[in-house]
């Protein structure tokens, strides 16, 4: 029975994936089939719990005197007339009972937390589409608007549509991209490309503290975005900051792979970055340098810091993590993942194709959250008819890169399998990666809400490393706990004592502050830079000389 409901759960998650894939709205798929699969994948005795509960509650609900009220965060309700009109606050009621009886199906000790998730994300999927909010005569703001409008806002919506059938796939748009350009308002940070090779360009940025430190920071980033999340506009970019703190920033900017290029693997990466890290300490004319991996930029130089002590090159001083999970199996949203039919079915798309690409792995992350990422933009741009919001990080969003299929069956193997938690079971150019063999100062940060990489599997880095490790923990999500700029007046995070192997425990005697991490990391950092020099570190040398200004050429592929 275990294995049948198992079975069930992976063919749902796999049939919703694959719609994802192929551009078909999930929320389209056979939701019978959905319903079906899930009362198989239940227990029958928890099935009829929620079922006599859900029948009490919708009874309270036609009564009039259902307690479920609307969260003031829930955006969908945050119409006056879901509070003051009888009819709509017992949609709304009725609404919320049937999703709360759905998700506490699953939503219990005693199953797989993998199976969970999947089973989860199915009904999330379901519940989401289903809302009253997304059809016209069930959401009341949008009814409003177009009667004010003489229903000028459903011919914009139409209009709307048209594009994003055309143009989008089918999804509603994210951004409106026209203000933005690459090099003038994002990843506008003065600064050139100092290094490149086939996989890769080296970014050095100018630093406009007069008395820079003299060990630099190379900053790691995901293969699978663009690298100016961390040089958004003015004022919201990490780099900026960096170098305005006296800390020369060098980052990696990715070449996007096409499929001719999909037998790059991790092996390519990491000699990639074995000689961006010489060109760096030679500009640098340092013999060590700090190293800050961000997301699977972290799994890379995790890597690349085994083959650097297997090769017995003495060449980093200390290393930072953020948002990066290296252990795997804790309970994590993108856990749902973890099936064979799911994995199989990866491996075999992405060697047939030579690459993931950029805009499937982005509509997978999107559907991770419906709510938020797919139905608001639904009823903004098609119900309200409003254009999509100009917004920096959504921009950088829509801007996605390629997966090559090698790395990505290799990040599919560290998913599954989980090896980098014991030692020697998984090797990059011929070394075994042994994470308790990093003897350097190590910070780690992690977001509180994240939903891609939760915290608590972050944290599970400072158990695998060696040596000193500092623990922050962030407000917000993936990207914007990383977007976190000083100033920000929302902005907070945790600091604690020396983590030991619960983080709840180390959470719980954690101090709280206002303000951004990225102050505490400038602190942690400058120790461990070196002493402070005069003047103005020119950009590049006479061995790596500047190549072009900033952005690059690569971040334009």
């Amino acid at each position: 029975m275990a294995r049948a409901r198992a079975r069930d759960s992976d063919d749902l998650a796999l049939r919703a994936v694959e719609a994802i894939e192929t551009g078909e709205d999930p929320g389209d798929f056979n939701l019978r089939a959905t319903l079906d699969s899930l009362r198989h994948y239940l227990h029958p005795l928890r099935l009829g719990q929620q079922t006599v509960g859900l029948g009490t509650e919708l009874l309270k609900v036609l009564a009039g005197r259902s307690q479920i009220s609307f969260e003031r965060a829930d955006w969908r309700f945050r119409d006056p007339t879901w509070h003051e009109n009888p009819a709509y606050r017992r949609l709304g009621q009725g609404y919320l009972a049937w999703c709360r009886a759905l998700e506490g199906l699953v939503d219990h000790d005693g199953v797989n937390w993998r199976h969970r998730e999947r089973a989860k994300f199915a009904i999330e999927i379901l519940t989401s589409t289903a809302a009253p909010t997304n059809f016209l005569l069930g959401n009341p703001a949008a009814l409003k608007r177009a009667l004010e409008t003489g229903g000028g806002s459903l011919v914009k919506g139409a209009r709307n549509l048209a594009h994003d059938v055309r143009y989008n796939r089918g999804m509603p748009s994210q951004v409106d991209t026209s203000s933005f350009e690459v090099g003038r308002n994002l990843a506008a940070s003065p600064g050139a490309v100092v290094f490149r090779n086939a996989l890769l360009e080296i970014l050095q940025f100018t630093v406009t503290s007069k008395t820079p430190h003299a060990i630099p920071v190379l900053i790691v980033t995901p293969q699978i975005n663009k690298y100016y999340f961390l040089d958004l506009a003015p004022g919201k970019s990490f780099v900026e900051y960096v170098a305005s703190q006296g800390i020369q920033p060098f980052i990696v900017s990715w070449k996007n792979p096409t499929p001719a290029e999909g037998d790059w693997n991790a092996d390519r990466y990491v000699e990639a970055l074995v000689e961006a890290i010489a060109a760096v300490r030679s500009i640098a004319g340092v013999p060590r340098i700090n190293l800050f991996g961000f997301c699977a930029g972290g799994i890379t130089m995790s890597l690349l810091l085994a083959h650097l002590r297997h090769s017995r090159r003495d060449w980093v001083n200390a290393v930072s993590f953020a948002v990066t999970l290296l252990d795997f199996s804790k309970p994590a949203m993108i856990g749902m993942l973890h099936s064979k039919p799911l994995l199989t079915t990866a491996r075999s798309r992405s060697r047939k194709r030579g690459v993931i690409a950029g805009r499937d792995l982005a509509a997978l992350f999107t559907w991770f959250r419906p709510n938020d990422l797919v139905w608001n933009y639904w009823v903004n741009n098609y119900l309200l008819g409003n254009s999509p919001p100009s917004f920096d990080i959504l921009a950088w969003n829509a801007d996605t890169t390629n997966l090559p299929a090698a790395l990505h069956c290799e990040f599919l193997d560290i998913f599954e399998r989980n090896p980098l938690v014991r030692a020697g079971e998984f090797k990059v150019l011929g070394a075994p990666v042994d994470l308790s063999t990093f003897r350097y100062d190590t910070f780690v940060t992690a977001g509180i809400t994240d939903h891609l990489t939760p915290w608590t599997g972050c944290y599970q880095t400072t158990q695998l490393v060696g040596g000193t490790v500092e623990f922050v923990l962030s407000n917000a999500g993936h990207i914007a706990s990383l977007v976190n700029p000083p100033g920000n007046p929302k902005a907070s995070y945790f600091t604690g004592p020396q983590p030991g192997p619960d983080p709840e425990t180390w959470r719980a005697a954690a101090t709280h502050h206002q303000g951004s991490w990225w102050e505490y990391w400038i602190r942690w950092a400058s120790a461990r830079s070196g002493p402070k020099r005069q003047g103005q570190r020119k950009l590049g040398n006479r061995k790596y000389p500047a190549l072009a200004d900033a952005p690059g050429t690569y971040v334009f592929g």
